[in-house]
């Protein structure tokens, strides 16, 4: 580039600080504004599973593999990033649809190995019911969620960009143009904007006459007090998913990405904590430590909206649930985008255009 081009990044959570930091090491001129502050609203609240498991066609089975190499390749570049490849124990279908994953994702080239209740003993040894059949892929794994966010903003910031904190009231229009956001009544002129905003996003984009059908599903994840080593890696049983940080504390959810609170949350958190200790042996002394409730930014048909917007310029829009998994491939794409003009044919499918046919 002759002259550096100049991106505002809305959003600090997983996406907006991957995407923030694949523009400025790109040499983009790049500003982050974050109204919560590093980690994102939706990022803090995620199971944080990197995989390309069941319940996808190939095509998205193939940008979520492709996203899982890119977080090695990622981790080379900032070695900070608390990444964990501690491989994921699955049986949360019943036993036919199970091995119908299994052989549909082995075909695919997926990493999948079969197990009955000994090997699963083996690869988790604190189950109290391991399960008579499993499937277990080695190569999935977890990053931290605000940590490895904080860990790729602290990059971005060394490699020159701005992060800042405000809210965006809107965006800045000169016809079809986007020209800016309007912080605090204070217009900030960029040559593109990144909407990374999770269920922010459909909001501000509507301000350039933008729409974006998207929901917001609640899920419910508890988190223990730190404690002893119990699991070895991520857990899928039915109705229970759960793992272990490295500081100890126990996260599971009803799914990975949490259950329905129902009226009353609390309640709700208790009853699956209780759920939780009675699945691990030498859980006795396990304590709810607490909860939380992420509101998971969701297009309506289930998968991304990665891309620029269809009638105006100068306006990226990145918004999606699997944000762990998808975030360093989802950064280099747009990177390579927007200063390029690239576009990379994994992401095909993923235009908001999609929604108008």
């Amino acid at each position: 580039m002759s002259s550096a081009k100049k991106v505002i990044v809305i959003g600090a959570g997983i996406i907006g600080a991957s995407i923030a930091w694949h523009l400025v090491k790109a040499g983009a001129k790049v500003t982050v504004i974050s109204e919560s502050g590093a980690g994102g609203v939706a990022t803090p609240n995620s199971f944080a599973w990197i995989n390309a498991s069941w319940g996808n066609p190939e095509v998205y089975f193939r940008l979520r593999t492709r996203a899982m190499a890119e977080w090695k390749r990622l981790a080379k570049d900032v070695p900070s990033l608390p990444l964990a490849w501690c491989g994921g124990l699955c049986f949360d279908l019943p036993p036919d649809k199970l091995e119908a994953y299994a052989a549909e994702h082995s075909s695919w080239g997926y990493g999948i190995e079969r197990v009955d209740a000994k090997r699963a003993a083996q690869i988790e040894p604190n189950l109290v019911a391991p399960p008579d059949f499993a499937v277990y892929v080695a190569e999935e794994g977890v990053a931290e969620p605000v940590a490895t966010a904080k860990a790729l903003l602290a990059d971005t910031e060394r490699l020159g960009a701005r992060v800042v904190g405000g809210a965006v009231e809107r965006l800045a229009l000169a016809g079809d143009n986007v020209t800016g956001v309007v912080v605090s009544g204070e217009t900030i002129d960029a040559d593109e904007i990144v909407v990374a905003a999770g269920a922010g996003g459909p909001a501000l984009i509507a301000t350039a006459g933008i729409s974006l059908p998207m929901e917001t599903p609640p899920g419910l994840i508890v988190h223990s007090r730190p404690y002893r080593k119990l699991l070895n890696g991520l857990v899928h049983a039915e109705k229970l998913h759960m793992r272990q940080t490295a500081e100890g504390r126990i996260i599971a959810g009803s799914d990975f990405a949490g259950g329905d609170p129902g009226e009353n949350p609390e309640a709700t958190a208790r009853k699956l904590f209780d759920v939780t200790r009675a699945a691990l042996r030498g859980a006795e002394g396990l304590e709810l430590d607490f909860h939380t409730v992420g509101y998971r930014p969701t297009p309506v048909d289930g998968f991304p909206v990665i891309g620029r917007a269809e009638g105006v310029s100068g306006l990226y829009i990145a918004v999606m649930h699997s944000g762990i998994t998808l975030a360093p491939a989802v950064g280099l794409f747009a990177s390579r985008e927007i200063l390029k003009g690239e576009r990379d044919p994994l992401l095909a499918p993923y235009g908001l255009g999609r929604f108008a046919q």
